[in-house]
């Protein structure tokens, strides 16, 4: 499936899909796909709003998305949207106020479909930022620590 558009950000190349009128998918991609300009004025609307955050940590780009997941998976992504930028929480600590075990969260966000916006980068280990897209090492966790301290946490490890 072609992405509605493919734009760069200071994190890499990134990948949009709409589902209509809302975000459906926000992807990292690697420099091998091509730079495509926004396909409809939603999905120019989801390019600028997430520039804006990399402009400025603090905006919260307030988009309509459309998550597909079970009804765990959603629970955890509206309880992820309530993290405010600049802050984080253990993955426990999000699985306590869920009633929940850590490791179900932790699964939750590896299979968020529209990260940045749903910001799952926020959820970190007791001791270390955790795992990032179903990483723990490389490029994508790379990344959760580059968009922490974008919002000025820093996370050891």
């Amino acid at each position: 499936m072609d992405f509605d558009a493919v734009f760069e950000s200071p994190v890499g190349r990134l990948g949009i899909r709409m589902q209509g009128a809302a975000l459906g998918q926000l992807q990292f991609l690697s420099g091998r796909y091509r730079l495509r300009p926004p396909a409809s004025p939603q999905a120019a609307q989801v390019v600028q709003a997430v520039l804006d955050y990399f402009e400025n940590p603090r905006h919260s780009p307030e988009l309509a998305v459309q998550l597909t997941g079970t009804d765990f998976q959603r629970r955890v992504w509206e309880a992820l949207r309530r993290i405010p930028s600049g802050s984080t929480l253990t993955y426990g600590a999000l699985a306590k106020r869920l009633g929940s075990g850590a490791r179900a969260v932790g699964n939750a966000c590896r299979h968020n479909p529209v990260p940045i916006v749903v910001p799952c980068h926020r959820v970190v280990a007791q001791r270390g930022p955790g795992g990032f897209a179903g990483r723990r090492q490389g490029r994508l966790l790379d990344v959760k620590q580059r968009l922490l301290r974008h919002e000025g946490v820093e996370i050891p490890g």
